[in-house]
C-alpha cells in the first residue's frame, strides 16, 4: 500500500476493498473516519466520491451496485451521520442491493457508557441492524481483516443486502501486525450439475398459455440471454416486475412489460396453464395485494430459498442461480417439438398493446411525452424514477427498458432518493446518458446533490415536475376526507437554482416545449435540469382502488 513499515486498523479495511475489487467509495468525511479516508487517498486506487449529506452517499452507491453488479460502498460518521444514512439503507435493503457500509463508532471504551461521547447513539449497532440485512461492531483490532472480508461476503451472499460495519474510532490509526489472512480452501469454480424433476420439463414443453413472470433475479444472474431463449421456443406472455424491467428487450412483441396490476393481465392469468416466475417477489402494487390468479402449475426460479411459497403457492421452486436454472430448461426443451398456440400468441400481443392503449387514455398528454423520451434518448440510457406521480403511472412502464441493469427505481417506496441515485448511476456508467424523473417535493429532500453532480462532472438530465406539491398525497387525502394539508409547498425559482449551481436549465410549459427542452438537454451533454409545469402542461391524478383509500378512513371496531 506504501512504504512505511507500520499497517493500521484503516490500512487493513482498504486492502480488502481492494482486494474486493472496489473502485469507487461515496461517503462523508468526519472525525470519525479520517484514518480510512487517509488510507485510501494514499492506496491511490479507489476514487472518493464526496456527498452532500449521508443520505445521498447511500443512495449513491446504491445506484453504483445496481448499474454494474459490483458491490457499493458508502463511508459515514458515527451516530447522527450513520443515522443520516439508514433510510437510504432501507432502500437498499428493499432492492436487495449488495453493500458495505463502513461508520466510525466511537471510542471503545465509551459505548454503551451513556456518557454521551461526541456523536454517541444509544445503541448504534442495534440502529444499524434494523436498517440494514446485517450490521456489525469490530471488537479486537487484530482481527480486523476476517471483519471486513465476511462483511463484504455477507452482502454478496443471497439474499443480498446491506450490511454495516462500524469501527471505533480509536481503533482505526491503531498499528497492527501485517500478516496475511489466506483462505487456502477456498472451493474453486467447477462445473455444476442441475437435476431438474422430468415433470418441470414436460410441464414447460405442453403448456398452451405460458406465462413468465422475470424479475430481478434474472438481471442479477446476468440470465437474459437465456430468458430470451426460453421466449422463443415456448412463446409465452411475458410479464416484468418493475425491477425486472430490462430483462427482456421491452420491445419485444411477447413483452408486456411492468404491467402486472391490469385487467388484461389478470385475464390471461386466469386462463394460463402454466406460470414460471424467476426472480420475481411478487410486489403488493404489482399482483393487486397478491390477489392475483396464480395459476396451479406455478414453477418458481430464485437463488434464495425462502422465495418457497413467499407470495404465491408454487407448484415446483427450483432453488438455483436462474441462468445456470435457465440454461438447463433450454438445453433439455431444445429437441422437443414445441408448436406454440398461434391464437394464444395473438391475444398476448393485443393485451401488450392494451395495457398501453389503457394508460394513454388515462394519462394526456403525458403519453406524448414518453413517446418523446424514447425517440429521443438513446436505447442504452439509464432511467430513474423516483417517487411521484409521473414515476409511478406511466415512467415505469411506458418508458421502453432494453437492457438489464439501465432502470433504477424506489423499491422501498422512500421519496427524494432519484437525484443521489442518479449521480451514483452515471458515475458508474460514464458512457450511457442518465435520465431522472423526480417530483418537486421530493426533489427538495436531496437537492443539495445538485453541486455533487457538478463536482463529479455527471451530466445527468433530470425531469422534475412541478406541481407544487406531494402530489400524490394529495390526491389521497382528498379521495379520503375531502380536505388536505401540509402537501401543499413553496418551491424555489427551479431554474435560477439550478443555473446558481452550474445546470444548464429551462422551463416547459407543453408538450410542444418538452420536445425542444429535451432535445437541448442531450445535446447539451452537461447536468441539465428540465422543470416541467405541471399545472400548465396537465394535472395528471394518481388513481387507486377505492378499498386503498376507504383504509384511511375513520372506522368502528
Amino acid at each position: 500500500m506504501n512504504n512505511q513499515t507500520e499497517f493500521t486498523v484503516a490500512e487493513a479495511i482498504v486492502k480488502e476493498l481492494v482486494l474486493a475489487e472496489v473502485e469507487v467509495v461515496y461517503g462523508i468525511v468526519s472525525i470519525h473516519n479520517m484514518p480510512i479516508y487517509d488510507a485510501i487517498m494514499r492506496q491511490e486506487s479507489i476514487r472518493i466520491v464526496t456527498a452532500r449529506g449521508e443520505s445521498g452517499a447511500v443512495n449513491m452507491a446504491d445506484a453504483y451496485a445496481r448499474a454494474t453488479g459490483k458491490l457499493g460502498v458508502v463511508i459515514t460518521s458515527t451516530g447522527s451521520g450513520a443515522g443520516n444514512g439508514a433510510g437510504s439503507l432501507i432502500e437498499t435493503w428493499n432492492s436487495g442491493t449488495p453493500l458495505l457500509h463502513i461508520t466510525g463508532e466511537a471510542d471503545s471504551n465509551y459505548i454503551g457508557t451513556d456518557q454521551r461521547y461526541v456523536h454517541e447513539a444509544k445503541d448504534q449497532l442495534k440502529m444499524m441492524n434494523g436498517a440494514n440485512k446485517t450490521a456489525y461492531l469490530l471488537k479486537r483490532p487484530k482481527q480486523v481483516t476476517p471483519f471486513v472480508r465476511s462483511a463484504i461476503k455477507e452482502a454478496l451472499t443471497v439474499p443480498t443486502g446491506p450490511v454495516t460495519i462500524s469501527v471505533p474510532t480509536n481503533f482505526q490509526a491503531q498499528i497492527i501486525p501485517q500478516n496475511q489472512l489466506v483462505e487456502v480452501a477456498t472451493v474453486q469454480d467447477t462445473e455444476v450439475k442441475i437435476n431438474l424433476p422430468a415433470d418441470v420439463i414436460e410441464k414447460i414443453a405442453v403448456a398452451k398459455r405460458p406465462v413468465i413472470w422475470a424479475g430481478n433475479g434474472v438481471i442479477a444472474s446476468g440470465a437474459s440471454e437465456e430468458l430470451q431463449t426460453l421466449v422463443a421456443k415456448i412463446q409465452p406472455a411475458v410479464i416484468t416486475s418493475e425491477s425486472g424491467k430490462g430483462s427482456i428487450p421491452e420491445n419485444h412483441p411477447l413483452c408486456i412489460g411492468n404491467f402486472g396490476a391490469t385487467p388484461q393481465v389478470e385475464g390471461l392469468l386466469k386462463k394460463s396453464d402454466l406460470l414460471v416466475s424467476i426472480g420475481a417477489r411478487f410486489r403488493d402494487g404489482e399482483t393487486y395485494n397478491w390477489t392475483l390468479p396464480v395459476p396451479e402449475n406455478h414453477i418458481n426460479i430464485d437463488l434464495n430459498p425462502s422465495a418457497f411459497n413467499r407470495n404465491f403457492d408454487t407448484l415446483y421452486t427450483l432453488v438455483g442461480d436462474a441462468k445456470a436454472v435457465l440454461q438447463e430448461i433450454n438445453s433439455s426443451l431444445a429437441n422437443k417439438e414445441i408448436t406454440p398456440d398461434a391464437a394464444y400468441v395473438d391475444e398476448v400481443k393485443f393485451a401488450r398493446q392494451a395495457v398501453r392503449e389503457d394508460l394513454r387514455s388515462q394519462i394526456e398528454p403525458y403519453g406524448e411525452v414518453a413517446d418523446i423520451m424514447r425517440e429521443q434518448l438513446p436505447e442504452s440510457t439509464i432511467l430513474v424514477t423516483d417517487v411521484t406521480i409521473p414515476g409511478y403511472t406511466w415512467g415505469n412502464k411506458l418508458f421502453d427498458i432494453y437492457e438489464p441493469r439501465n432502470y433504477l427505481h424506489m423499491t422501498g417506496g422512500g421519496i427524494g432518493q432519484g437525484l443521489p441515485m442518479a449521480i451514483g448511476a452515471q458515475i458508474a456508467q460514464p458512457e450511457k446518458p442518465v435520465v431522472l424523473i423526480a417530483g418537486d417535493g421530493g426533489f427538495m429532500m436531496n437537492a443539495g446533490e445538485m453541486i455533487t453532480a457538478i463536482q463529479e462532472n455527471t451530466p445527468i438530465v433530470i425531469l422534475l415536475f412541478d406541481d407544487g406539491g406531494y402530489g400524490i398525497l394529495r390526491y389521497y387525502q382528498e379521495a379520503a376526507y375531502g380536505r388536505r394539508t401540509s402537501v401543499d409547498l413553496e418551491n424555489p425559482d427551479f431554474v435560477m437554482m439550478a443555473k446558481s449551481m452550474g445546470f444548464e436549465s429551462e422551463k416547459l410549459r407543453s408538450v410542444e416545449e418538452f420536445k425542444e427542452g429535451l432535445s437541448n438537454a442531450i445535446v447539451s451533454n452537461k447536468p441539465y435540469l428540465v422543470v416541467v409545469d405541471v399545472a400548465a402542461m396537465g394535472v395528471l391524478e394518481y388513481e387507486d382502488t377505492d378499498e386503498y383509500i376507504a383504509s384511511f378512513r375513520p372506522k368502528h371496531g
